[in-house]
């Protein structure tokens, strides 16, 4: 057997090997999601004696998941259509003239990707304009949160489309903004799909912003509902580990879905301007 194919071999068996450290927690979530209470409590690799596919139903009714589903799917798809209209605009500007205010503001934008989000100024200025414990308020604030990271996106996606294509159109009779959502938008499909699906999924998956920003049960979404569910039934795993696979279920899908879209998106607007 050759050196490289003994390195082949040694690197497929590290790769499964590590794949198990992901496999193995995916495999007792769903199997112990089909036990009786009784069976899941053991947390053991062992098949069910009988398979409980009614847990699933029965989490949806206790968990008032359908609720929470639509509370999650109006904020997080709000929000992120906002951020992405908001930062395509910018960048385009930002990238097309780059004078020394522009690059000042571009610079400035890389302070949300490190600055932590202050939430008790953040609930006085909500407080302030009457949005507290409004979905109008959460969605402009996972729109403002997923701001600097689309910016960066697109500044460096938008930095490769000719500005050829600018200059043809103006010379036709657009104006700047047919020039921009009839022109250059529809090239930016790859790195919209990501900025979207990105910014969708931060918003889905966090805790701790609705926790602080939204103290009615009646417009929490999926994550803060397990929370809540385990509160109550703490002691019923099977219930715990079927309405976390019903949460991570729908994201799941979608990063399936654009996968291919989000590793174009990442690789040409972190390489590219």
């Amino acid at each position: 057997m050759t050196r490289n194919a003994i390195y082949l071999n040694v690197k497929e068996i590290l790769t499964w090997l590590l794949s198990l450290s992901v496999l193995i927690p995916i495999y007792l979530l769903i199997i112990n999601s089909l036990k009786t209470s009784s069976e899941a409590n053991t947390m053991n690799f062992k098949f069910p004696h009988i398979f409980q596919w009614s847990n699933y139903a029965e989490a949806i009714d206790k968990g008032n998941l359908v609720h929470s589903f639509f509370n999650s799917l109006l904020m997080s798809t709000v929000s992120a259509a906002i951020s992405i209209i908001v930062t395509s605009m910018a960048a385009f500007i930002l990238v097309r003239n780059k004078d020394k205010w522009n690059k000042f503001i571009y610079n400035y934008f890389f302070l949300g990707l490190v600055a932590p989000l202050n939430y008790v100024s953040t609930i006085k200025v909500l407080q302030m304009v009457h949005l507290q414990n409004t979905f109008t308020g959460i969605i402009l604030i996972f729109a403002t949160l997923g701001i600097p990271f689309a910016v960066f996106l697109y500044y460096g996606f938008i930095g490769s489309v000719p500005r050829e294509l600018d200059e043809a159109a103006i010379i036709d009779g657009c104006g700047l903004g047919r020039l921009f959502f009839n022109v250059v938008f529809p090239l930016l499909k790859p790195v919209t799909i990501t900025g979207f699906i990105l910014n969708f999924l931060g918003a889905w998956n966090d805790f701790v912003t609705p926790l602080y920003l939204l103290n009615r049960q009646d417009k929490l979404g999926m994550i803060n509902s397990i929370y809540n569910f385990f509160g109550v039934h703490f002691n019923d795993w099977n219930m715990i580990f079927t309405i976390i696979i019903l949460t991570v279920l729908p994201v799941l899908i979608l990063y399936i879905l654009g996968q291919r879209y989000i590793i174009t998106g990442m690789t040409s607007g972190s390489v590219k301007g």
